[in-house]
C-alpha cells in the first residue's frame, strides 16, 4: 500500500484498514509456526503498512490540534 493511498483514506477507513491488517498478520503468523505459509516477506509488508497507517493518523491528529 502506498503512502498516497493512504493519505485519501478517511479516518475510519484507516482504522478497518488496521484492523483487516493486523487479522492477516495474525492469520500469517499461525501459518508460518505451523509451516505453511508461502510468502513469508508478507509479514514484513503487512507491518510496513500497518506503521505507514498509524503514521498518517498521528499527522491528522496533529493537524487538527
Amino acid at each position: 500500500m502506498k503512502m498516497s493511498e493512504i493519505k485519501e483514506m478517511t479516518s475510519e477507513a484507516l482504522e478497518l484498514k488496521i484492523k483487516e491488517l493486523q487479522d492477516e498478520n495474525f492469520k500469517l503468523k499461525i501459518q508460518a509456526k505451523t509451516g505453511q505459509l508461502e510468502n513469508p516477506s508478507r509479514i514484513n509488508a503487512i507491518r510496513k503498512d500497518i506503521a505507514r497507517i498509524k503514521t498518517e493518523q498521528n499527522a491528522k491528529l496533529a493537524n487538527n490540534k
